[in-house]
């Protein structure tokens, strides 16, 4: 603070994201004088359904002490402001909620892209494509799309589940598709960079986001920025920003059968799949856009 100033920097308010930035805020709080503005994105009670280990317990506790100390706390859906008042009895009137945005274009794939050319990479001319992007990691659910992949089967069997993306549980999902003798319609791409990432959407008849706990749900959006139609999970601020049959389906977390159904209805219904697609894209230029959320937090400061 001190080097700042003797620089003729100066700075009105200090803002800390998450866990990680709790002691650098709260230094800087104390030794500046300005105030401490939190964000928290996600809670160690959450990502674990409770607090298992001493390690778990730690982060928790610096999560409390970030939003005791902070002036402000902002989160990013009703359902994380429930969980932060519950976990750390944070008052209501220093939280604010204030959504994660998206810059539409950032998800449009190249004007020049040959749609039939790129799938044929990853699926055949007569297969459906869902696709997930993402971390390989349990919260995220894939365990439960790969359980729903018999069940489509059964109406749908010509149909490619792509997984794209990287994470310790990589190799269980991939016994698990096995084991149900699915492994065949998988196709783990491992990680991609954001342009293959912008064509498979393009390309993909559904796209899914099955997670057991999300604070947000960002690829959702980026899934709607893209124009794909999108499944979720009903759970945390995904069920807040999907209205069911209006700009995208919601399943019953951690359903399988409830996960199909949904992906079986773009299926069958392409024109219904094109309405939620640009339903989808018009709800996310509204409502999610960087400009009126910076404008959101410019009140907060």
């Amino acid at each position: 603070v001190m080097k700042l100033r003797e620089e003729g920097l100066d700075f009105h308010v200090i803002h800390a994201h998450d866990w990680l930035s709790a002691y650098a805020g709260k230094t800087l709080k104390h030794g500046s004088g300005k105030p401490l503005v939190a964000t928290i994105h996600a809670t160690e009670f959450g990502r674990n359904q409770g607090l298992h280990t001493d390690l778990q317990r730690q982060i928790s506790n610096l999560e409390w002490w970030l939003a005791y100390e902070a002036w402000r706390v902002i989160c990013c859906s009703r359902h994380m402001k429930g969980e932060i008042k519950y976990i750390f009895q944070v008052p209501e009137d220093k939280l604010s909620i204030i959504p994660n945005g998206v810059k539409v274009w950032d998800f449009q794939p190249p004007s020049d892209f040959h749609k039939q050319a790129f799938r044929r990479h990853y699926a055949q001319d007569g297969e459906k494509i869902v696709f997930y992007v993402g971390r390989l990691v349990h919260e995220k659910g894939l365990d439960t799309l790969i359980d729903a992949i018999p069940l489509i089967s059964e109406k749908h069997n010509h149909v490619k589940y792509i997984i794209a993306g990287k994470g310790p549980a990589d190799f269980a999902l991939r016994e698990r598709a096995e084991r149900l003798g699915v492994g065949q319609k998988l196709y783990f791409t491992g990680y991609i960079d954001d342009p293959t990432r912008n064509k498979l959407y393009a390309s993909a008849d559904v796209a899914v986001v099955p997670s057991h706990y999300e604070p947000f749900g960002i690829v959702a959006l980026e899934a709607m920025a893209a124009r794909a139609p999108v499944v979720v999970s009903d759970t945390g601020g995904l069920g807040e920003i999907i209205a069911h049959a209006q700009n995208g389906l919601k399943a019953y977390p951690g359903n399988a059968q409830s996960l199909a159904d949904n992906i079986i209805a773009y299926l069958e219904a392409p024109s219904f799949a094109s309405y939620i697609r640009e339903q989808a894209f018009k709800h996310v230029q509204e409502q999610y856009n960087w400009v009126k959320i910076a404008g959101e937090t410019l009140k907060v400061y």
